[in-house]
């Protein structure tokens, strides 16, 4: 991403457009920010006549015809849009220090991003990294066979290794781990590990009812009672009859965000307590 701000920079100069502050509903949060050249943007604050202003505004501020920093938006029948509520833009031209400290920002974001490890590049684990990596998060393939490890997206993680239960323990607290193999022994060993942890947001795995309880006894034969209570299994739901493998990784996609943000409220929840 950082890569694709600095090719932005480089064709010509820019104003940094950002939500300063935000009343009532809005199309994005504060904090969110766009890039506005002469003729070209990156990136959104929400779309509609409320970005269609601030991209005028911003090359006014380039042709020299205004130097007004901020604007104080309502986003209700005055503009033609129905949020409601209201927002405070503000527009900085791009220096070299503000693209340095904006480079920072996207860096440590990626770095902040949720991880999500995928075991398995068959099919439905193809479809899963194609549907997870138009997201903002870190995306691994695990695999056990050299040959499925091709046609990924370009920014996956890829791993070979004929142990991937062993990196179950590199997933970063909050990750997710999604285990799609082509062995049912395999299946076990990477779900014994994952869900030996209790720092992960998710942890699925293809299958059916059958499944689970052949799992269940696997696991009561293991002695871990009841490990199996926060296992999905199968993903995706129940509510969609429709195993094609870009459905299942559209369904596992939205259940997946689910999880995350859960988790992610909960432990903030949990910090603010403390």
């Amino acid at each position: 991403m950082s890569q694709t701000l600095t090719a932005f920079l480089v064709e010509a100069p820019a104003i940094l457009v950002e939500i300063e502050a935000v009343k009532g509903s809005s199309p994005r949060e504060a904090g969110t920010f766009m890039l506005v050249s002469p003729t070209h943007i990156w990136e959104t604050i929400g779309g509609g006549q409320f970005e269609y202003m601030a991209i005028d505004h911003a090359r006014a501020m380039l042709d020299g015809k205004t130097e007004i920093d901020v604007l104080d938006i309502p986003l209700g029948p005055e503009i033609g849009q129905c949020c409601g509520g209201r927002t405070l833009l503000r527009f900085t031209r791009v220096t070299d220090a503000v693209a340095d400290a904006l480079t920072k920002r996207l860096r440590d974001a990626e770095d902040q991003q949720p991880a999500v490890f995928i075991f398995g590049a068959g099919h439905v684990g193809k479809a899963l990294a194609n549907s997870l990596s138009l997201l903002p998060m870190s995306i691994s393939v695990i695999e056990t066979r050299r040959e499925e490890l091709t046609g990924l997206p370009g920014n996956v993680s890829t791993h070979l290794t004929a142990m991937p239960e062993a990196m179950v323990k590199d997933i970063p607290a909050g990750g997710a781990a999604i285990i799609v193999t082509h062995d049912h022994a395999l299946d076990f060993l990477i779900a014994k590990e994952a869900l030996a942890r209790d720092d992960l947001a998710y942890v699925g795995m293809i299958g059916s009812k059958t499944k689970r309880a052949t799992f269940a006894s696997w696991f009561a034969r293991e002695g871990h009672v009841g490990a199996l209570d926060n296992l999905v299994l199968p993903i995706g739901g129940t509510l969609v009859k429709d195993k094609r493998p870009a459905i299942i990784a559209a369904l596992v996609t939205s259940e997946v965000l689910e999880a995350i943000q859960r988790y992610s409220a909960f432990r903030t929840t949990s910090k603010t307590e403390l």
